[in-house]
């Protein structure tokens, strides 16, 4: 339960490390990649402490190369969504949809690793998707440019998609001392394709490269990489099962943001946003119990 427990505190880390990229005005996209560089080199170094060695021929010949990239991929496309959707349609219908996307990995792991099912965990994943909408919305209401329904739609496929892949990747693919060569195939093809991005932007629309966002991809890159190692080892650690985890994490990230926000950046919340915390709190009660 620690390592769910870690994930969260990391995840929210990084998203409160967002809110501050918009107050320094940090490039998102170029922070993003340095983030992924830093977060590879960080599993490079920690599996170095662990006596292996991580040569590139073995991040791209293993029997994890390939979920490995396509969830590299989708780390770096979805990022770039989601960005292009918040500037489009709004953060608020942005966020629903992102979030709102546990319920792929949840349904895969019911019906495709055939994880318990229960009346509690299916009341509790319903609650986890009305805290969702709740906690995210102000007056309760979503508008949006119908035209951009495709959008909302990738946003969640996407990241819904990407998580699926991380639980088939560790269920068949990842073995028990390949956890950090995994996570560096992962961060170094998110950040190879992100790369490719940024030179296109440098190149045709003319963007600068700014050296502030060295600093922040770098604190952006430590809890990137600690997610992702706490929530591979809150998958394997067979305490609770994933379609248990993903909304748990999920529901436990809103509940810290929320009163993370409260404190650390004076943010209102309404009464709805409340009420959407107190879902996930007793949303995370009825999923870890069912």
């Amino acid at each position: 339960m620690q390592d769910i427990i870690f994930t969260i505190i990391t995840f929210s880390m990084m998203l409160i490390t967002f809110k501050y990229f918009e107050l320094f005005g940090v490039n998102n996209l170029q922070a993003i990649i340095v983030n992924y560089i830093t977060a590879g080199s960080m599993a490079v170094v920690s599996s170095s402490f662990n006596g292996i060695e991580i040569s590139p021929v073995e991040m791209f010949s293993s029997d994890y190369t390939a979920p490995a990239l396509v969830i590299g991929i989708l780390f770096i496309v979805t990022f770039n969504l989601i960005a292009f959707s918040t500037q489009k349609i709004g953060i608020a219908i942005t966020t629903v949809a992102n979030k709102m996307s546990m319920i792929i990995p949840v349904l895969a792991g019911l019906y495709l690793f055939g994880e318990e099912k229960s009346v509690l965990k299916f009341a509790g994943v319903l609650l986890a998707v009305f805290a969702i909408y709740f906690s995210s919305t102000t007056g309760g209401k979503l508008s949006f440019n119908k035209k951009y329904l495709l959008l909302i739609v990738l946003v969640f496929i996407g990241q819904g998609i990407a998580d699926s892949t991380l639980k088939w990747a560790q269920v068949n693919a990842v073995g028990p001392q390949e956890n950090q060569v995994f996570f560096a195939t992962i961060f170094f093809s998110a950040s190879f394709f992100g790369l490719l991005y940024l030179i296109y932007e440098i190149v045709v629309k003319s963007h600068t490269f700014k050296l502030k966002t060295l600093l922040w991809g770098v604190i952006l890159g430590i809890p990137n990489f600690f997610t992702l190692h706490f929530f591979m080892e809150a998958l394997k650690g067979g305490v609770l099962e994933s379609s248990q985890i993903f909304p748990i994490v999920n529901m436990g990230v809103i509940v810290l943001t929320a009163t993370s926000g409260v404190i650390l950046f004076k943010q209102k919340l309404s009464n709805g946003n409340w009420f959407g915390i107190l879902m996930a709190i007793i949303a995370i009660a009825l999923i870890t119990f069912a």
